[in-house]
């Protein structure tokens, strides 16, 4: 008798573009976190490839950027109002221009109000230049139109994750704030700003501030103590470079090859190597 197919488990693209983002590694991800974990806490969660392709029972979701947070929680409270309110600037007869996407810039940067802003970063994010997320030293976003040909609107992708959200709780907090909130139930998954690959390179930008190698080696014994102390399993994904290797001494590794760009171009895309340090509870 013919062995039956592996059923393949369909995979989530999150709505947002994002550099950086798990989506190819989230079956690696998924093989790690411990099944019998009720909650996953994600202290970087970003776009949330690793929250929409994992199956648990609650999500803890931070990230200390507030615009991101924001948007989250305006998309789980009411996603057709937000696509209905976003259509019209998304296609705009305009939207596609260097014009257009400035003047939107600038009435991102000057709203105060919590919706308008939720629905211009999704348009900024899309339009902008290669799903980067970056603020200057006066907290104004300042990444260049990024004048690409075509442009798709995520509307499946947004009630997807409005769905999955219901599960969710979003938080605007650093990791210290985020690992405190894990108990006996999760498992705690880190996605930092990446080391850098050579000691000279060092652009890890942390939503408008730096998270330098003191963050790094911060954050890497905190995952140390929460395993040790706290019985809670923690997996962090970084460079795989010698200094990552030393921070996370006592971890078991998982070597990946992933291709990382921060180019429009393909042929300056290349593949580099990429770790998951697993803190494993005995």
């Amino acid at each position: 008798m013919a062995k039956q197919a592996k059923k393949s488990v369909k995979k989530h693209r999150a709505f947002l573009k994002w550099a950086g983002g798990k989506f190819r590694l989230t079956d690696d991800i998924n093989r790690l976190l411990p099944k019998q974990k009720q909650c996953l806490v994600e202290p970087f969660v970003g776009a949330g490839s690793v929250f929409l392709n994992s199956q648990f029972e609650r999500y803890i979701l931070a990230d200390i950027n507030p615009d991101l947070i924001n948007l989250f929680n305006t998309i789980k409270a009411d996603v057709e109002n937000y696509i209905k309110t976003l259509k019209p600037i998304f296609f705009h007869p305009e939207a596609n221009s260097a014009s257009y996407y400035y003047a939107r810039r600038e009435e991102f940067n000057r709203s105060t109000d919590p919706f308008i802003r939720s629905v211009l970063f999704v348009y900024l994010n899309r339009f902008g230049f290669n799903g980067l997320c970056r603020y200057n030293a006066n907290n104004e976003f300042n990444v260049p139109f990024g004048a690409y040909k075509n442009h798709y609107f995520p509307e499946q992708e947004m009630r997807y994750f409005a769905e999955k959200a219901q599960s969710a709780v979003f938080i605007c907090g650093d990791f210290q704030q985020t690992f405190a909130m894990a108990d006996e139930h999760s498992v705690i998954y880190c996605d930092p700003p990446y080391a850098p690959l050579t000691q000279s390179s060092n652009f890890t930008q942390y939503s408008g501030h730096d998270f330098g190698l003191l963050h790094q080696q911060a954050l890497a014994e905190l995952a140390k103590q929460t395993q040790l102390e706290r019985n809670i399993p923690v997996l962090i994904s970084n460079h795989d470079t010698k200094f990552t290797r030393q921070i996370y001494k006592g971890a078991r590794f998982r070597k990946i090859r992933v291709q990382r760009s921060i180019s429009q171009h393909g042929a300056r895309r290349i593949k580099v190597g990429e770790l998951i340090a697993v803190f494993k509870v005995k």
